[in-house]
């Protein structure tokens, strides 16, 4: 029975924290803001929380190496949100989508049931794979995750070949920004989310818009298209350029974003770590290819993500099982995607998680399963 399975206390991760939702939180960031409790409860308008917001819009610049022109818009209501946004605000008439797990796919219906827009073009694949990058007659956005939370697949941030002319390539990073290596002059909006390997809290999209984005913002605000207020864009950029949201954002979400960013930047910048993400990776991805009970989700090694690790167990080994005893240790989020329904553990590598903690957590698989037999 599983209930009398005790992994010993020497073999534990140091902190348990794998979850692929939000990551962990280093202590480091807490303290920041402890420190920072006087900025809590104050307006997001005045001076003390502006250059709050100038400091990461800045941080960001610089940890990404942001081409001339590119320009660090955010607002609140998360990546959900931004679907809706650009939605209303940056598509003319038709987009294009890569749909290749749960997050790429919801973008893509948003696009496709508008009522104002032409009928998407969506290339799916199975999960586990990723479609092909293709030009589309008559597509004016091309979007796509560079990394697919559910099933642990990325994608390159490249500009398709052949695309028309003034397309625009909008790609979700929301569990890959700032543990995944990028160049941003590929894309022209490259959106996320600050829970993933920014280890903060959910409810803000932060997002670089090239000046080709910039000009499209302000075309489509100046038609004739009806835009709600809290998705419009051209509203988002004109509060970002003053260092504020529209309507008022997490504080502490923003303060702890702020201490990642300055932690990554002082530790090597986006290339530290791009390597410390993909030597978890790695060890996962090894493990499971010399396990007689396990195997990467992700067949081609190209298309394995680096934050995000998929792992199928056989039959014979019960992974909900093995995430039932893991929880209880304190070892927790290690489940699947809840609708991928698979037998297998979903091991997230974001860049706060240590990676001596990640191989940590792969012994205390096996010593799990061993006493399962």
């Amino acid at each position: 029975m599983t209930e009398n399975i005790v992994i010993p206390e020497n073999i534990l991760p140091v902190d348990g924290r794998f979850g692929a939702g939000p990551s962990k939180v280093r202590p480091e960031q807490v303290d920041a803001l402890v420190s920072a409790q006087n900025i809590l409860g104050t307006s997001h308008r005045q001076a003390p929380v502006k250059n709050l917001v100038g400091s990461v819009r800045s941080g960001l610049s610089n940890l990404f190496g942001l081409p001339e022109g590119y320009e660090v818009i955010l607002g609140t209501g998360g990546a959900t949100s931004f679907w809706d946004s650009a939605t209303f605000n940056l598509v003319r008439s038709k987009a294009a989508h890569l749909s290749f797990g749960e997050f790429g796919s919801k973008f893509a219906a948003a696009t496709d049931k508008a009522p104002f827009l032409d009928p998407s073009e969506i290339a799916t694949s199975e999960p586990g794979t990723r479609p092909d990058f293709a030009a589309v007659s008559g597509a004016d956005i091309y979007a796509w995750p560079q990394n697919e939370t559910s099933t642990g697949v990325s994608a390159p941030v490249v500009r398709p070949e052949g695309i028309d002319e003034g397309a625009l390539v909008v790609v979700d990073a929301t569990s890959a920004a700032g543990g995944m290596a990028v160049d941003a002059s590929e894309a022209d909006v490259y959106y996320f989310s600050p829970q993933k390997n920014f280890a903060s809290d959910g409810g803000l999209w932060l997002s670089f818009f090239s000046p080709a984005a910039l000009e499209r913002v302000e075309e489509i605000a100046a038609s004739d298209r009806w835009i709600p207020d809290s998705l419009n864009l051209k509203t988002a950029v004109d509060n970002s350029r003053k260092n504020q949201t529209y309507n008022t954002p997490s504080l502490a979400n923003l303060v702890m974003l702020d201490n990642q960013i300055s932690w990554i930047l002082d530790n090597g910048g986006l290339s530290w770590a791009a390597k410390r993400t993909a030597r978890s990776s790695d060890m996962v991805y090894r493990w499971a290819e010399a396990s007689e009970f396990a195997r990467p989700f992700v067949e081609r090694p190209e298309d394995r993500s680096t934050v995000i690790t998929t792992v199928d167990f056989d039959d014979a080994v019960d992974a909900a099982e093995v995430a039932k005893v893991l929880r209880s240790h304190g070892v927790v989020d290690t489940e699947p995607y809840r609708k991928l329904g698979r037998n297998q553990l979903r091991i997230a590598t974001f860049t706060a998680i240590d990676p001596d903690d990640v191989q940590a957590l792969l012994t205390c698989i096996d010593e799990v399963v061993a006493q399962m037999a």
